[in-house]
């Protein structure tokens, strides 16, 4: 484990990493003719190499600089030469709408950018109002002469140490002397504490503009501490990391954990190609979302036709599969699963590479029926919780304590407890500074005593939290009712017949549902939504229905970067298809009257 002084900040962390293991793996990336591999010392050099470029700027400690990547290990190089200067980093989503991002950097007060290319710059160009400094990875393609290539930026190799100018006034040489480094190739160290900021974060919200959080060094650095805690790694691991860094459960859980446990961390590829770089860069740990399951079983459904002997020995395997788990297996069950693994469990394992060992699930709800299918087929399936707000983990299932109906305990340090209304609130050192020059919705979110208020339901039972919906996100119904649309649209989505699925009702009598789905015939679809409501209250039924085709993405405005709905936006764009459904008949007469 490594050791850390009291007063250490996220460049300490880095730095302490290139003394410990300065000649092991770092990172692995695709340059489009094959795989290149970094050392821990190889990314101290480009960082130091990294912080020379900045200086030329007359950048001063706690000026903001952006980036907009997708993972690479430039991602890294710039953070940590920002956070090195005191610099202060702020992540854009690389598929956000130009409008959003523009917003974002002038919230911010952003000084300098980072971008892949050129043709980003154009879409933002005329909206952006405090950026000095235009980097970009590839070509410019532009006439702006605040627009500059990596290549222009960055000094030649050797040249960084005597260009520098420190931002604090310290001589470079002292400052490195200070870090404990060999000078003249190795990264300065931020004279940072604890509280004070190391980034924005800009939180997709659902509605409205997004707000910036606050997090500072020690929010960030003592979650991963907590979380290395609780689900160590190790020097051995492989992290695969496909998650845009711009959201912190994969910048803690994926990029600086890996740095804490000395890990090497590979950059997929993309989102398409993820399956093959799965298995063959044959990582120990993941870092995921529920959704890269559900795309995974919904292929493994339609592989297998309902009835056939290959969905029958599929069902079989993870019935089994699932009360092993529980520690619920009869004799028979365990006669038959050497022969179950063989044939179903194994040929699963081996597409993922063969190799994990720990797959941290995180972001969204792991819905009930993926959990019984992959945990019971063997995957080490860990789910955990959190908010950006709490930088970002709160709390987690352990290797040796896993129960998929809940996201676990508590983390070292952070206190969970649940209101009067069962709300959950969280207090510890990873709460958020606050919102970026928003002093009332930081007093709306954080209370006096310093409980932050998740927005979350939950319960809590033998130290295990239980989300159970949402504050915001309940429908009631004209007769009173009130159900947990979330809830009900996990369920819908275990049959593989719908895409996404949004539950609708607030002030109506009965339920409609919007759907994204192949399938043509609204009545086949209302039958097969109630289908999976069947362990629901009778009230819970679907009623009305209206399909559409198009996707919600983040492009079209529907999706937040971090997946979720945008139900406002939803109920917007299709009004009409949902006014025309509740004025037709109703599609479904339910059985079971509950």
């Amino acid at each position: 484990m490594m050791e850390l002084p009291g007063e250490a900040n996220l460049s300490d962390l880095f730095l302490q990493r290139l003394r410990e293991t300065p000649e092991a793996p770092a990172y692995r990336q695709f340059d489009g003719n094959g795989w290149n591999d970094w050392r821990w010392s190889d990314i101290g050099r480009t960082v130091a190499r990294w912080q020379a470029g900045f200086e030329k700027e007359g950048l001063k400690a706690g000026d903001r600089v952006a980036l907009c990547l997708h993972n690479r290990v430039e991602w890294v190089l710039f953070d940590q030469a920002a956070l090195g200067l005191g610099l202060v980093t702020v992540p854009l989503y690389f598929d956000d709408r130009p409008d959003n991002m523009a917003w974002c950097l002038n919230d911010a007060g952003v000084r300098l950018l980072l971008l892949e290319d050129g043709k980003m710059w154009d879409a933002l160009r005329d909206q952006v109002k405090t950026v000095a400094r235009v980097v970009c990875l590839g070509a410019a393609n532009s006439g702006d002469e605040k627009v500059v290539t990596l290549e222009a930026w960055l000094p030649a190799v050797g040249e960084a140490e005597f260009s520098r100018t420190p931002l604090t006034g310290v001589r470079a040489a002292e400052r490195v002397q200070r870090s404990g480094l060999h000078p003249g190739t190795q990264p300065a160290r931020s004279a940072a504490i604890a509280n004070d900021l190391a980034t924005i974060v800009y939180t997709s919200g659902t509605t409205g503009r997004p707000k910036g959080v606050m997090l500072s060094h020690g929010n960030i650095l003592s979650n991963v501490i907590a979380s290395m805690r609780a689900l160590p790694a190790y020097t051995t691991d492989r992290f695969l990391s496909f998650l845009p860094l711009s959201h912190m459960f994969e910048r803690t859980c994926g990029y600086y954990s890996a740095i804490w446990a000395g890990a090497q961390t590979v950059y997929a590829r993309s989102i398409s190609q993820l399956a093959d770089d799965i298995r063959e860069q044959r990582p120990t740990v993941l870092i995921s979302v529920p959704r890269i399951f559900e795309r995974i079983y919904s292929r493994m459904q339609e592989a297998m036709a309902p009835g056939s002997p290959k969905r029958r020995l599929f069902e079989k395997a993870t019935e089994v599969g699932w009360r092993r788990f529980r520690g619920e297996a009869t004799l028979g069950d365990r006669l038959l699963w050497p022969l179950l693994k063989l044939l179903v469990a194994k040929k699963l394992y081996r597409r993922l590479g063969g190799r994990l060992r720990m797959i941290v699930v995180g972001g969204a709800a792991f819905a009930p029926h993926l959990s019984r299918v992959f945990i019971g087929l063997g995957l080490p399936i860990i789910q955990g919780y959190g908010l950006t707000e709490t930088a970002p983990v709160l709390a987690a299932n352990r290797m040796n304590d896993n129960d998929p109906t809940s996201v676990g305990r508590a983390l070292e340090g952070i206190e969970l407890r649940c209101d009067d209304k069962g709300e959950l609130l969280a207090r510890g050192p990873c709460v958020m500074l606050g919102y970026w020059n928003k002093p009332e919705a930081t007093a709306a979110m954080i209370d006096q005593d310093g409980w932050l208020h998740t927005g979350d339901l939950a319960a809590i039972r033998g130290g295990n939290v239980y989300i159970t919906g949402r504050v915001k996100d309940i429908i009631v119904l004209s007769n009173g009712e009130k159900v947990a649309p979330t809830d009900a649209e996990s369920a819908i989505l275990r049959d593989a017949a719908f895409e996404q699925v949004m539950v609708v009702g607030e002030g109506r009598p009965k339920l409609g549902l919007v759907a994204v789905s192949k399938i043509t015939d609204a009545k086949e679809l209302c039958a097969r939504a109630n289908a999976q409501l069947r362990d629901f209250p009778g009230y819970v039924r679907i009623h009305h229905l209206a399909r559409v085709t198009d996707p919600w993405t983040v492009e079209n405005g529907l999706l937040t970067p971090t997946q979720k709905v945008k139900r406002n936006e939803i109920e917007k764009r299709y009004a009409r298809e949902i006014e025309a459904m509740y004025a037709g008949p109703d599609l479904c007469q339910p059985k079971n009257k509950g």
